[in-house]
C-alpha cells in the first residue's frame, strides 16, 4: 500500500498526446515537475468526462505552479482517442492506458474484481515522492479546485491550517 512520502511507483505506459499521436508516457518524464496523476474508470461514463475536462479547463494554473496533470484509466489508447475526438476536445495532456493493470494496481487503485478503477489523484513532487493521495467512491467526481489548493499548500512547504487558501497566512513550519 502507497504511504505518503513514499517514492512514486515508476511507470511507463502507451498515451495518447495533445496532438493525438500514440507514445509512451514515463512518470520520469516528470521529474524536476509536480505533478497531478489521476486515475478514472473508464471511457465514456457519465462522471469521467467532468473531471477530465475539468482538468483541461485549469491546465494553466497546474502550469504556472510548474505543475503538469497526467490521467488514465484501463482502457486502451484507441478508445481514448475515440472519446477525446468524439466527446472530450483536446485536454492539453495526456490520457494514458493501463490496460495492463499494472499501474493502477501499483498505485492501489484497481477493483480487480471489476476490471477498473476507483478514482484515484495523486500529487507526486519534482523529487518523485507522493505528497498527496485522494481516493473515492466512483459516483463522486473530484474537485480541480481542492487539487489546485493542496497543491499550493504543499509547494508552501509550511503547515497550512483548514481551507487555507494561496495567499492566506500559514502557520509556519
Amino acid at each position: 500500500m502507497l504511504q505518503i512520502g513514499s517514492k512514486a511507483p515508476d511507470f511507463t505506459a502507451e498515451a495518447v498526446w495533445p496532438d493525438g499521436a500514440f507514445k509512451p508516457v514515463k512518470l520520469a518524464d516528470y521529474a524536476g515537475k509536480w505533478l497531478a496523476l489521476f486515475f478514472y474508470p473508464l471511457d465514456f461514463t457519465f462522471v469521467c468526462p467532468t473531471e477530465i475536462t475539468g482538468f483541461a479547463k485549469r491546465l494553466s494554473e497546474f502550469k504556472e505552479l510548474n505543475a503538469e496533470v497526467l490521467g488514465g484509466s484501463v482502457d486502451s489508447v484507441y478508445c481514448h482517442l475515440a472519446w477525446i475526438k468524439s466527446d472530450l476536445g483536446n485536454l492539453g495532456y495526456p490520457l494514458f492506458s493501463d490496460i495492463s493493470h499494472t499501474i493502477s494496481a501499483q498505485y492501489g487503485v484497481l477493483l480487480e474484481d471489476k476490471g477498473f478503477t476507483l478514482r484515484g489523484l495523486f500529487i507526486i513532487d519534482p523529487k518523485g515522492v507522493i505528497r498527496y493521495q485522494l481516493v473515492q467512491d466512483n459516483n463522486i467526481g473530484r474537485s480541480v479546485d481542492e487539487t489546485l489548493r493542496a497543491l499550493c499548500a504543499l509547494q508552501t512547504g509550511e503547515r497550512c491550517p483548514s481551507d487555507w487558501k494561496k495567499g492566506q497566512p500559514t502557520l509556519g513550519k
